[in-house]
Protein backbone atom coordinates (compact mmCIF):
# COMPACT_ATOMS: atom_id res chain seq x y z
CA UNK A 1 0.00 0.00 0.00
CA UNK A 2 1.33 3.42 -0.97
CA UNK A 3 2.49 5.64 1.88
CA UNK A 4 0.91 9.10 1.61
CA UNK A 5 2.37 10.92 4.64
CA UNK A 6 5.67 10.15 6.34
CA UNK A 7 4.53 11.72 9.63
CA UNK A 8 0.95 12.22 10.85
CA UNK A 9 -1.17 12.06 14.01
CA UNK A 10 -4.48 10.53 15.05
CA UNK A 11 -6.71 11.81 17.88
CA UNK A 12 -9.32 9.79 19.75
CA UNK A 13 -11.53 12.41 21.41
CA UNK A 14 -13.79 12.04 24.43
CA UNK A 15 -15.46 14.49 26.79
CA UNK A 16 -12.60 14.69 29.30
CA UNK A 17 -9.57 13.19 27.50
CA UNK A 18 -7.87 13.18 24.12
CA UNK A 19 -5.65 10.23 23.21
CA UNK A 20 -3.01 11.33 20.68
CA UNK A 21 -0.74 9.15 18.58
CA UNK A 22 2.05 10.37 16.28
CA UNK A 23 3.08 7.86 13.63
CA UNK A 24 6.38 8.44 11.80
CA UNK A 25 7.83 6.26 9.07
CA UNK A 26 11.54 5.48 9.54
CA UNK A 27 13.60 6.35 6.49
CA UNK A 28 14.90 3.29 4.66
CA UNK A 29 12.65 0.95 6.65
CA UNK A 30 9.12 -0.42 6.37
CA UNK A 31 8.45 0.05 10.08
CA UNK A 32 7.04 3.10 11.85
CA UNK A 33 7.75 4.66 15.23
CA UNK A 34 4.86 5.62 17.49
CA UNK A 35 4.63 8.38 20.10
CA UNK A 36 1.56 8.43 22.36
CA UNK A 37 0.20 10.74 25.02
CA UNK A 38 -3.08 11.56 26.75
CA UNK A 39 -4.29 15.16 27.17
CA UNK A 40 -7.21 16.81 28.91
CA UNK A 41 -9.89 18.81 27.15
CA UNK A 42 -9.52 22.15 28.94
CA UNK A 43 -8.14 24.96 26.81
CA UNK A 44 -4.74 24.87 28.56
CA UNK A 45 -4.41 21.13 27.90
CA UNK A 46 -5.41 21.55 24.27
CA UNK A 47 -2.76 24.24 23.86
CA UNK A 48 -0.27 21.73 25.25
CA UNK A 49 -1.53 19.21 22.68
CA UNK A 50 -0.89 21.75 19.92
CA UNK A 51 2.66 22.38 21.18
CA UNK A 52 3.26 18.61 21.41
CA UNK A 53 2.21 18.13 17.79
CA UNK A 54 4.42 21.03 16.72
CA UNK A 55 7.33 19.55 18.66
CA UNK A 56 6.98 16.30 16.69
CA UNK A 57 6.77 18.27 13.41
CA UNK A 58 3.31 16.98 12.59
CA UNK A 59 1.26 18.65 9.87
CA UNK A 60 -1.49 16.09 9.11
CA UNK A 61 -3.95 15.41 11.96
CA UNK A 62 -7.11 13.27 11.85
CA UNK A 63 -9.83 13.04 14.49
CA UNK A 64 -13.25 11.45 14.92
CA UNK A 65 -16.42 13.53 14.96
CA UNK A 66 -17.48 12.44 18.45
CA UNK A 67 -20.67 14.34 19.30
CA UNK A 68 -19.74 17.97 19.97
CA UNK A 69 -16.53 17.07 21.82
CA UNK A 70 -14.40 17.46 18.68
CA UNK A 71 -15.32 21.15 18.34
CA UNK A 72 -13.10 22.46 21.21
CA UNK A 73 -10.15 20.51 19.82
CA UNK A 74 -10.82 21.84 16.32
CA UNK A 75 -11.08 25.42 17.63
CA UNK A 76 -7.62 25.24 19.22
CA UNK A 77 -5.82 23.40 16.41
CA UNK A 78 -7.47 25.32 13.56
CA UNK A 79 -5.76 28.26 11.91
CA UNK A 80 -2.11 27.20 12.22
CA UNK A 81 0.19 25.04 10.16
CA UNK A 82 -1.82 21.89 10.96
CA UNK A 83 -3.99 20.34 8.26
CA UNK A 84 -7.01 18.89 10.06
CA UNK A 85 -9.22 16.05 8.87
CA UNK A 86 -12.53 15.22 10.55
CA UNK A 87 -13.71 11.67 9.82
CA UNK A 88 -16.91 9.76 10.36
CA UNK A 89 -16.51 7.25 13.25
CA UNK A 90 -18.16 4.58 11.09
CA UNK A 91 -15.18 4.60 8.72
CA UNK A 92 -12.66 3.86 11.50
CA UNK A 93 -14.68 1.35 13.48
CA UNK A 94 -12.62 -0.95 15.69
CA UNK A 95 -12.48 -4.72 15.37
CA UNK A 96 -14.22 -6.73 18.04
CA UNK A 97 -11.98 -7.23 21.07
CA UNK A 98 -9.53 -4.50 20.02
CA UNK A 99 -11.14 -1.34 21.40
CA UNK A 100 -9.20 1.02 23.62
CA UNK A 101 -8.51 4.73 23.34
CA UNK A 102 -4.85 4.21 22.45
CA UNK A 103 -5.64 1.56 19.83
CA UNK A 104 -8.24 3.87 18.29
CA UNK A 105 -5.72 6.72 18.05
CA UNK A 106 -3.15 4.39 16.45
CA UNK A 107 -5.66 3.10 13.93
CA UNK A 108 -6.74 6.64 12.94
CA UNK A 109 -3.10 7.68 12.47
CA UNK A 110 -2.35 4.57 10.38
CA UNK A 111 -5.39 5.05 8.16
CA UNK A 112 -4.43 8.69 7.63
CA UNK A 113 -0.83 7.81 6.79
CA UNK A 114 -1.93 5.53 3.97
CA UNK A 115 -4.64 7.88 2.67
CA UNK A 116 -7.60 5.68 3.65
CA UNK A 117 -9.62 8.45 5.33
CA UNK A 118 -12.10 10.76 3.68
CA UNK A 119 -12.58 14.01 5.57
CA UNK A 120 -15.93 15.59 6.35
CA UNK A 121 -16.81 19.01 4.96
CA UNK A 122 -16.11 21.72 7.54
CA UNK A 123 -16.97 25.24 6.30
CA UNK A 124 -15.02 28.31 7.43
CA UNK A 125 -15.82 29.89 10.78
CA UNK A 126 -18.16 32.69 9.50
CA UNK A 127 -20.27 30.10 7.68
CA UNK A 128 -20.28 27.86 10.77
CA UNK A 129 -21.58 30.76 12.87
CA UNK A 130 -24.27 31.48 10.30
CA UNK A 131 -25.16 27.77 10.35
CA UNK A 132 -25.64 27.86 14.12
CA UNK A 133 -28.03 30.79 13.77
CA UNK A 134 -30.14 29.15 11.07
CA UNK A 135 -30.33 25.91 13.04
CA UNK A 136 -31.39 27.87 16.11
CA UNK A 137 -34.14 29.39 13.98
CA UNK A 138 -35.33 25.90 13.00
CA UNK A 139 -35.50 24.90 16.67
CA UNK A 140 -37.47 28.05 17.62
CA UNK A 141 -39.86 27.46 14.73
CA UNK A 142 -40.38 23.86 15.84
CA UNK A 143 -41.09 25.00 19.41
CA UNK A 144 -43.56 27.51 18.01
CA UNK A 145 -45.34 24.81 15.99
CA UNK A 146 -45.58 22.61 19.07
CA UNK A 147 -47.22 25.43 21.05
CA UNK A 148 -49.71 26.05 18.22
CA UNK A 149 -50.59 22.34 18.15
CA UNK A 150 -51.12 22.37 21.91
CA UNK A 151 -53.47 25.36 21.55
CA UNK A 152 -55.45 23.50 18.86
CA UNK A 153 -55.69 20.43 21.09
CA UNK A 154 -56.77 22.55 24.07
CA UNK A 155 -59.57 24.12 22.01
CA UNK A 156 -60.84 20.69 21.03
CA UNK A 157 -61.07 19.62 24.68
CA UNK A 158 -63.69 22.34 25.36
CA UNK A 159 -65.73 21.75 22.16
CA UNK A 160 -64.34 24.77 20.29
CA UNK A 161 -63.79 23.78 16.62
CA UNK A 162 -61.97 26.88 15.41
CA UNK A 163 -59.49 24.83 13.36
CA UNK A 164 -62.40 23.39 11.31
CA UNK A 165 -63.29 26.86 10.00
CA UNK A 166 -60.09 28.94 10.13
CA UNK A 167 -57.03 27.65 8.27
CA UNK A 168 -54.71 29.52 10.68
CA UNK A 169 -55.91 29.62 14.27
CA UNK A 170 -53.09 31.97 15.32
CA UNK A 171 -53.54 34.51 12.54
CA UNK A 172 -54.73 38.05 13.19
CA UNK A 173 -58.36 37.03 13.62
CA UNK A 174 -57.53 33.86 15.55
CA UNK A 175 -55.20 35.66 17.98
CA UNK A 176 -57.91 38.20 18.81
CA UNK A 177 -60.44 35.42 19.46
CA UNK A 178 -57.98 33.42 21.59
CA UNK A 179 -57.11 36.45 23.74
CA UNK A 180 -60.78 37.14 24.33
CA UNK A 181 -61.34 33.48 25.20
CA UNK A 182 -58.41 33.57 27.65
CA UNK A 183 -59.93 36.61 29.37
CA UNK A 184 -63.05 34.58 30.18
CA UNK A 185 -65.45 35.64 27.39
CA UNK A 186 -67.24 32.63 25.95
CA UNK A 187 -70.05 34.18 23.89
CA UNK A 188 -69.77 32.74 20.36
CA UNK A 189 -71.30 35.73 18.56
CA UNK A 190 -69.04 38.20 20.36
CA UNK A 191 -66.01 36.11 19.49
CA UNK A 192 -67.06 35.73 15.84
CA UNK A 193 -67.30 39.51 15.44
CA UNK A 194 -63.49 39.65 15.66
CA UNK A 195 -63.17 37.87 12.31
CA UNK A 196 -61.49 39.85 9.52
CA UNK A 197 -61.54 39.78 5.72
CA UNK A 198 -62.30 36.37 4.16
CA UNK A 199 -63.13 34.79 7.51
CA UNK A 200 -66.20 37.03 7.84
CA UNK A 201 -67.76 35.18 4.92
CA UNK A 202 -67.87 32.09 7.16
CA UNK A 203 -69.70 33.84 9.97
CA UNK A 204 -72.50 31.22 10.46
CA UNK A 205 -70.01 28.33 10.60
CA UNK A 206 -67.70 30.39 12.82
CA UNK A 207 -70.44 31.03 15.38
CA UNK A 208 -71.20 27.31 15.53
CA UNK A 209 -67.49 26.45 15.85
CA UNK A 210 -66.95 28.91 18.73
CA UNK A 211 -69.92 27.63 20.75
CA UNK A 212 -67.97 25.57 23.30
CA UNK A 213 -67.74 24.83 27.01
CA UNK A 214 -64.79 26.92 28.30
CA UNK A 215 -64.07 27.02 32.04
CA UNK A 216 -61.54 28.67 34.38
CA UNK A 217 -58.94 25.91 33.90
CA UNK A 218 -59.16 26.31 30.13
CA UNK A 219 -58.72 30.09 30.36
CA UNK A 220 -55.59 29.73 32.51
CA UNK A 221 -54.06 27.13 30.21
CA UNK A 222 -54.84 29.18 27.12
CA UNK A 223 -53.33 32.35 28.58
CA UNK A 224 -50.11 30.48 29.42
CA UNK A 225 -49.82 29.01 25.94
CA UNK A 226 -50.48 32.41 24.35
CA UNK A 227 -47.71 33.93 26.49
CA UNK A 228 -45.30 31.21 25.30
CA UNK A 229 -46.32 31.80 21.71
CA UNK A 230 -45.78 35.55 21.95
CA UNK A 231 -42.38 35.00 23.57
CA UNK A 232 -41.34 32.66 20.75
CA UNK A 233 -42.58 35.17 18.17
CA UNK A 234 -40.40 37.83 19.78
CA UNK A 235 -37.36 35.50 19.78
CA UNK A 236 -37.97 34.66 16.12
CA UNK A 237 -38.22 38.32 15.12
CA UNK A 238 -35.00 39.19 16.97
CA UNK A 239 -33.16 36.25 15.43
CA UNK A 240 -34.36 37.19 11.94
CA UNK A 241 -33.08 40.74 12.43
CA UNK A 242 -29.70 39.42 13.57
CA UNK A 243 -29.56 36.96 10.66
CA UNK A 244 -30.17 39.83 8.23
CA UNK A 245 -27.15 41.67 9.62
CA UNK A 246 -24.88 38.61 9.64
CA UNK A 247 -25.87 37.56 6.11
CA UNK A 248 -25.40 41.05 4.63
CA UNK A 249 -22.08 40.12 2.88
CA UNK A 250 -23.92 37.37 0.97
CA UNK A 251 -26.86 39.54 -0.15
CA UNK A 252 -26.18 39.11 -3.88
CA UNK A 253 -25.80 35.33 -3.56
CA UNK A 254 -29.04 35.10 -1.59
CA UNK A 255 -30.85 37.18 -4.20
CA UNK A 256 -29.67 34.93 -7.04
CA UNK A 257 -30.60 31.76 -5.15
CA UNK A 258 -34.05 33.17 -4.42
CA UNK A 259 -34.76 33.34 -8.17
CA UNK A 260 -35.20 29.54 -8.16
CA UNK A 261 -38.93 28.65 -8.01
CA UNK A 262 -39.88 27.47 -4.53
CA UNK A 263 -36.79 29.03 -2.92
CA UNK A 264 -37.31 32.15 -0.82
CA UNK A 265 -34.75 34.19 1.09
CA UNK A 266 -35.07 32.01 4.21
CA UNK A 267 -34.39 28.87 2.18
CA UNK A 268 -31.47 30.53 0.40
CA UNK A 269 -30.04 31.57 3.76
CA UNK A 270 -30.21 27.98 5.03
CA UNK A 271 -28.43 26.69 1.91
CA UNK A 272 -25.63 29.25 2.24
CA UNK A 273 -25.29 28.52 5.95
CA UNK A 274 -25.03 24.76 5.43
CA UNK A 275 -22.52 24.49 2.58
CA UNK A 276 -21.25 28.04 2.09
CA UNK A 277 -20.62 29.93 -1.12
CA UNK A 278 -17.28 28.36 -2.14
CA UNK A 279 -17.97 25.35 -4.32
CA UNK A 280 -14.34 24.23 -4.59
CA UNK A 281 -15.11 21.68 -1.87
CA UNK A 282 -17.65 20.08 -4.25
CA UNK A 283 -16.05 19.60 -7.71
CA UNK A 284 -19.35 18.66 -9.37
CA UNK A 285 -23.07 19.03 -8.55
CA UNK A 286 -23.14 15.27 -7.90
CA UNK A 287 -20.66 15.64 -5.04
CA UNK A 288 -22.89 18.25 -3.39
CA UNK A 289 -26.04 16.16 -3.91
CA UNK A 290 -24.32 13.10 -2.43
CA UNK A 291 -23.17 15.11 0.60
CA UNK A 292 -26.67 16.47 1.16
CA UNK A 293 -28.27 13.02 0.77
CA UNK A 294 -30.74 13.88 -2.01
CA UNK A 295 -29.35 11.63 -4.75
CA UNK A 296 -30.17 7.94 -5.38
CA UNK A 297 -28.20 5.44 -3.36
CA UNK A 298 -25.75 2.93 -4.81
CA UNK A 299 -26.47 -0.72 -3.95
CA UNK A 300 -25.40 -3.25 -6.55
CA UNK A 301 -24.06 -6.79 -6.34
CA UNK A 302 -23.60 -9.58 -8.89
CA UNK A 303 -24.92 -7.33 -11.64
CA UNK A 304 -28.19 -6.71 -9.79
CA UNK A 305 -29.21 -3.26 -8.61
CA UNK A 306 -30.92 -3.24 -5.24
CA UNK A 307 -32.56 -0.40 -3.33
CA UNK A 308 -31.84 3.13 -4.56
CA UNK A 309 -32.74 4.60 -1.18
CA UNK A 310 -31.04 7.91 -0.45
CA UNK A 311 -28.26 8.00 2.12
CA UNK A 312 -28.23 10.00 5.30
CA UNK A 313 -26.95 13.48 4.58
CA UNK A 314 -27.39 16.96 5.99
CA UNK A 315 -30.92 16.79 7.39
CA UNK A 316 -31.32 20.56 7.47
CA UNK A 317 -30.51 20.87 3.76
CA UNK A 318 -32.64 17.87 2.87
CA UNK A 319 -35.69 19.14 4.78
CA UNK A 320 -35.56 22.66 3.35
CA UNK A 321 -35.02 21.35 -0.19
CA UNK A 322 -37.99 18.98 -0.02
CA UNK A 323 -40.16 21.82 1.30
CA UNK A 324 -38.98 23.97 -1.60
CA UNK A 325 -39.79 21.13 -4.01
CA UNK A 326 -43.40 21.01 -2.82
CA UNK A 327 -43.63 24.79 -3.19
CA UNK A 328 -42.16 24.64 -6.71
CA UNK A 329 -44.71 21.96 -7.65
CA UNK A 330 -47.48 24.52 -7.03
CA UNK A 331 -45.84 27.20 -9.20
CA UNK A 332 -47.53 27.92 -12.54
CA UNK A 333 -45.66 27.64 -15.84
CA UNK A 334 -42.52 26.35 -14.13
CA UNK A 335 -39.97 23.80 -15.31
CA UNK A 336 -39.62 22.33 -11.81
CA UNK A 337 -43.40 21.85 -11.57
CA UNK A 338 -43.38 20.05 -14.93
CA UNK A 339 -40.53 17.86 -13.72
CA UNK A 340 -42.41 17.10 -10.49
CA UNK A 341 -45.58 15.86 -12.21
CA UNK A 342 -43.59 14.08 -14.91
CA UNK A 343 -41.92 11.93 -12.24
CA UNK A 344 -44.97 11.74 -9.95
CA UNK A 345 -47.10 9.95 -12.55
CA UNK A 346 -44.55 7.13 -12.67
CA UNK A 347 -42.91 7.03 -9.23
CA UNK A 348 -45.30 8.77 -6.84
CA UNK A 349 -45.43 12.18 -5.16
CA UNK A 350 -42.79 11.62 -2.49
CA UNK A 351 -40.14 10.37 -4.88
CA UNK A 352 -40.97 13.23 -7.20
CA UNK A 353 -40.42 15.70 -4.36
CA UNK A 354 -36.98 14.24 -3.64
CA UNK A 355 -36.11 14.32 -7.35
CA UNK A 356 -37.08 17.99 -7.62
CA UNK A 357 -35.11 18.71 -4.43
CA UNK A 358 -32.12 17.09 -6.15
CA UNK A 359 -32.60 19.32 -9.19
CA UNK A 360 -32.93 22.47 -7.04
CA UNK A 361 -29.61 21.65 -5.36
CA UNK A 362 -27.93 21.14 -8.75
CA UNK A 363 -29.24 24.53 -9.90
CA UNK A 364 -27.97 26.11 -6.67
CA UNK A 365 -24.51 24.63 -7.31
CA UNK A 366 -24.36 26.19 -10.77
CA UNK A 367 -25.53 29.56 -9.42
CA UNK A 368 -22.82 29.53 -6.74
CA UNK A 369 -20.03 28.03 -8.84
CA UNK A 370 -20.60 29.98 -12.04
CA UNK A 371 -22.02 33.23 -10.66
CA UNK A 372 -25.15 33.10 -12.84
CA UNK A 373 -28.86 33.55 -12.20
CA UNK A 374 -31.66 31.04 -12.66
CA UNK A 375 -33.11 30.94 -16.18
CA UNK A 376 -36.64 29.57 -16.42
CA UNK A 377 -37.20 26.94 -19.12
CA UNK A 378 -40.98 27.05 -18.87
CA UNK A 379 -43.63 24.54 -17.93
CA UNK A 380 -43.80 23.24 -21.52
CA UNK A 381 -40.09 22.42 -21.68
CA UNK A 382 -40.58 18.68 -22.07
CA UNK A 383 -43.26 19.20 -24.75
CA UNK A 384 -40.93 21.50 -26.71
CA UNK A 385 -38.05 19.11 -26.27
CA UNK A 386 -39.87 16.24 -28.01
CA UNK A 387 -42.99 17.72 -29.67
CA UNK A 388 -43.81 14.60 -31.71
CA UNK A 389 -43.65 12.40 -28.64
CA UNK A 390 -45.92 14.78 -26.70
CA UNK A 391 -48.39 14.88 -29.57
CA UNK A 392 -48.55 11.08 -29.77
CA UNK A 393 -49.04 10.82 -26.04
CA UNK A 394 -51.89 13.34 -26.00
CA UNK A 395 -53.52 11.73 -29.03
CA UNK A 396 -53.40 8.34 -27.34
CA UNK A 397 -55.14 9.76 -24.27
CA UNK A 398 -57.92 11.17 -26.46
CA UNK A 399 -58.32 7.85 -28.26
CA UNK A 400 -58.60 6.05 -24.92
CA UNK A 401 -61.69 8.09 -24.05
CA UNK A 402 -63.37 7.54 -27.42
CA UNK A 403 -62.17 10.28 -29.76
CA UNK A 404 -60.69 9.84 -33.21
CA UNK A 405 -57.59 11.97 -33.61
CA UNK A 406 -55.77 13.14 -36.73
CA UNK A 407 -52.48 14.95 -36.18
CA UNK A 408 -51.58 17.77 -38.58
CA UNK A 409 -48.49 19.90 -37.92
CA UNK A 410 -49.15 23.65 -38.14
CA UNK A 411 -46.50 25.66 -39.94
CA UNK A 412 -46.12 28.42 -37.41
CA UNK A 413 -42.83 30.21 -36.93
CA UNK A 414 -43.04 29.44 -33.21
CA UNK A 415 -42.96 25.71 -33.95
CA UNK A 416 -39.92 25.90 -36.20
CA UNK A 417 -36.56 25.07 -34.66
CA UNK A 418 -34.65 28.16 -33.53
CA UNK A 419 -31.65 29.42 -35.40
CA UNK A 420 -28.48 27.72 -34.24
CA UNK A 421 -26.20 29.76 -31.99
CA UNK A 422 -23.50 27.07 -31.86
CA UNK A 423 -21.34 26.01 -34.76
CA UNK A 424 -22.98 22.82 -36.19
CA UNK A 425 -19.59 21.38 -36.96
CA UNK A 426 -18.67 21.67 -33.31
CA UNK A 427 -21.85 20.21 -31.82
CA UNK A 428 -24.84 19.49 -34.11
CA UNK A 429 -27.11 18.60 -31.21
CA UNK A 430 -26.66 21.88 -29.34
CA UNK A 431 -26.95 23.81 -32.61
CA UNK A 432 -30.25 22.08 -33.40
CA UNK A 433 -31.71 23.07 -30.04
CA UNK A 434 -30.42 26.62 -30.14
CA UNK A 435 -28.19 26.42 -27.08
CA UNK A 436 -26.09 29.57 -26.55
CA UNK A 437 -23.08 27.36 -25.81
CA UNK A 438 -22.22 23.71 -26.14
CA UNK A 439 -23.38 21.69 -23.16
CA UNK A 440 -22.10 18.36 -24.47
CA UNK A 441 -18.54 19.57 -24.72
CA UNK A 442 -18.64 20.71 -21.13
CA UNK A 443 -19.86 17.36 -19.86
CA UNK A 444 -18.01 15.03 -22.23
CA UNK A 445 -14.63 15.67 -23.78
CA UNK A 446 -15.02 15.18 -27.50
CA UNK A 447 -12.21 13.90 -29.60
CA UNK A 448 -11.02 16.33 -32.28
CA UNK A 449 -12.29 15.64 -35.77
CA UNK A 450 -9.82 13.71 -37.94
CA UNK A 451 -7.93 15.72 -40.49
CA UNK A 452 -9.17 15.30 -44.10
CA UNK A 453 -7.06 12.98 -46.20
Amino acid sequence: MKLLYRCCAGLDIHRDTVSACVRRRVRGSAEATIEEEVFGTFSQELERLRAWLKQHKVRQVAMESTGVYWIPVWNVLEGGSLILTLVNPATVRALQGQKTDRIDARRIAEYLQYGLLRGSFIPPKPIRQLRELTRMRVQIQQDRNRVINRIARLLETVNIKLASVASNIVGKSGRAMLRLLASGVGDAEQLAELALRKLRAKMPELILALDGRPDAHFCWMLSELLSKLEGLDTELAQLDAHLTDVAAPHADVLRRLATIPGVDLTTALVLVAEFGVDMTQFPTPGHLASWAGVCPGNAESAGKRFSGRTRKGDRYVRRILVQSAWAAARTKDCFLAALFFRIAQRRGLKKAAVAVAHRILIIAWHILAEGVEYRERGGDYFDRRHPERAARKLAKRLENIGFEVTLVRKKYAALRPPKPTVDPAECPRCARWGAPRCICLRKHKRKPAPAPK
